[in-house]
């Protein structure tokens, strides 16, 4: 121990110690201009990737079928489910996540329109098409010759619009608006035009001289929300199916 500290002692107390090595020396016998021109160390610092959101949050490995090496999670609202492998290619991912995106929103409209219309009618959702004039004033052959005009119109433009992005904001292919911009995908992403006319209440985006300006935060958080409104509705139209096959209503099952 005595020599330990003996060593210590001669140790801070030797010219290499208080003279400093041969940088230090350098560094203390140059002008204080000089001193002051050398740069500290630089520390850089990287953020870590967000890690992928999954399914089965409490199962780690499972391969494909857990965590697929397809979905990066870059998608709204995607948890690495895809057990069948349907989004391998991202030529169909693409089209899937359409094609989930636009049912989800009739799967939306339905589940409003099947409850607001039983309660109004009285008649069960199944039923309706058998008296449409007690749940709206029109005759069955005029609403879906005007559902089939109408919707044909409009699933045809938004088809070759998936096809050929921007190629139906022009000013023939929007027969009652002499402003085709009204038309055009402001956001510039696939499925959400937002703009004046499919965002009238700027959820997505500001108004700012008569300019539509989206709001990317918003618009992000807003897609989550919609996708997953969107699955549990196409889930609560599988329930209402199966209720219909016995019967049921909606309301019904609630004891309404």
């Amino acid at each position: 121990m005595a020599s330990t500290s003996a060593a210590l002692v001669n140790g801070l107390g030797s010219s290499a110690f208080l003279n400093g090595g041969k940088n230090t020396q350098i560094l203390l016998s140059a002008p204080i201009a000089a001193r002051t021109a050398v740069s500290p160390k630089r520390f850089t610092v990287v953020a870590a990737a967000a890690p992928k959101k999954s399914w089965v949050p409490g199962v780690r490995g499972g391969g494909n079928f857990i965590d697929p090496e397809w979905l990066d999670g870059s998608l709204p609202g995607d948890y690495g489910f895809d057990p069948l492998g349907l989004g391998k290619d991202p030529a169909f991912l693409k089209w899937y996540r359409e094609a989930e995106l636009i049912h989800g929103r009739w799967a939306m409209t339905a589940v409003v329109g099947i409850f607001v219309g039983q309660a109004w009618s009285g008649i069960p959702w199944f039923e309706a098409g058998a008296a449409p004039g007690a749940v709206a004033p029109f005759s069955f052959g005029s609403l879906l010759g005007t559902q089939l005009l109408l919707m044909g119109w409009v699933e045809s433009k938004r088809w070759v619009d998936f096809f050929n992005p921007e190629s139906q904001s022009v000013e023939w292919a929007t027969p009652w608006s002499r402003t085709a911009e009204n038309f055009a995908n402001a956001t510039g992403e696939q499925g959400y035009p937002g703009g004046k006319f499919f965002d009238p209440l700027g959820l997505a985006g500001t108004l700012k001289d008569g300019v539509y300006i989206p709001d990317t935060e918003k618009l992000e958080r807003l897609k989550v929300a919609e996708i997953k409104h969107a699955r549990l509705a196409m889930v609560a139209m599988l329930i209402f199916y199966f209720e219909a096959g016995q019967g049921k209503t909606p309301l019904g099952a609630l004891g309404l």
